[in-house]
């Protein structure tokens, strides 16, 4: 059972590591909010194929809740796609897969903050480093660039949707007592509504890309596995063996990121980038591995 759990998990995080690079592979046959837009219709067609009982007996529940299931869409799906997608037009693949390995990080420092929650000082060491990771990414590997302020505009961009998932993550702890199903199903409703306005935006300011050849196999790749199956699976892994030992899969996302980019875009991995990557995945370890005991 467990072997089975790893192989899920294992899955789960290459289908969303492959979600930086194909956003990247994207660039000149679709736009970041034609391929948003599409996103959503193609995943949430599929998801409604298994989720329509589970609407039915939570609608009570999803009418009073609404609003929560609506920013969920907005923020969690649509806003952190359309950044990260801009954000590849002026970033590497490469520096958006190890950027976002400040969620957790951030996780961590939005629930201290807020809640009170205990940190250990080893997740204070862990969280140093993780920052200096992505410092270190961010400004390739040339601290005097953030001294500057000259970060690369699609890194900043990606510092933000780093920002707004962490918050996106953080604001579950309201989610209403629904089926995972209908917890899937209703935002990606509401983000494929809240994409709506941005596509249109960009069609009347002459941006749009339409999607040639290339551009239909990114939609269903970003609509199958990043949207679908990585979800499905990562459920099944946290029920094979439990939420705090799955949740450090979602570390391996950055690296896998990072290699596809190498191996399928073909980008340069640099000396600051291997530094960056071991940085981020020794501060996270430091921080799971010396979290307070409940």
């Amino acid at each position: 059972m467990q072997s089975r759990a790893y192989l899920y998990l294992f899955i789960a995080t290459l289908s969303w590591g492959g979600n930086t690079m194909i956003g990247k592979m994207a660039i000149g046959h679709i736009s970041p909010m034609i391929l948003t837009f599409w996103r959503w219709v193609f995943a949430v067609a599929l998801i409604a194929l298994i989720s329509i009982p589970s609407l039915r007996r939570d609608w009570p529940l999803i009418r009073k809740n609404w609003l929560l299931l609506l920013a969920y869409g907005a923020f969690g799906y649509t806003a952190f796609n359309v950044l990260l997608y801009s954000a590849l037009q002026y970033t590497t693949a490469i520096n958006a897969a190890i950027e976002q390995a400040g969620i957790p990080m951030l996780i961590f420092l939005f629930n201290f903050v807020l809640f009170g929650t205990r940190v250990s000082a080893a997740q204070i060491a862990g969280f140093v480093l993780t920052l200096v990771g992505i410092a270190v990414t961010a400004s390739h590997g040339d601290f005097s660039t953030l001294l500057e302020l000259t970060l690369n505009f699609g890194d900043v961009l990606v510092l933000i949707c780093v920002v707004v998932y962490a918050g996106y993550t953080i604001s579950l702890r309201w989610k209403p007592p629904i089926d995972w199903r209908s917890l899937m199903a209703v935002p990606a409703m509401a983000a494929l509504l809240t994409t709506v306005p941005l596509m249109l935006w960009e069609v009347s300011t002459e941006r749009a890309i339409w999607p040639d050849r290339t551009g239909w196999w990114v939609i269903a790749y970003v609509g199958i596995f990043p949207s679908l199956v990585s979800q499905i699976l990562y459920i099944k892994g946290v029920e094979g063996i439990g939420p705090n030992r799955a949740g450090l899969f979602i570390n391996l996302i950055p690296a896998f990121g990072t290699i596809l980019s190498v191996l399928v875009l073909g980008e340069r991995l640099q000396f600051f980038h291997v530094a960056a990557i071991l940085l981020v995945l020794s501060g996270i370890v430091i921080a799971e591995k010396g979290r307070p005991k409940t």
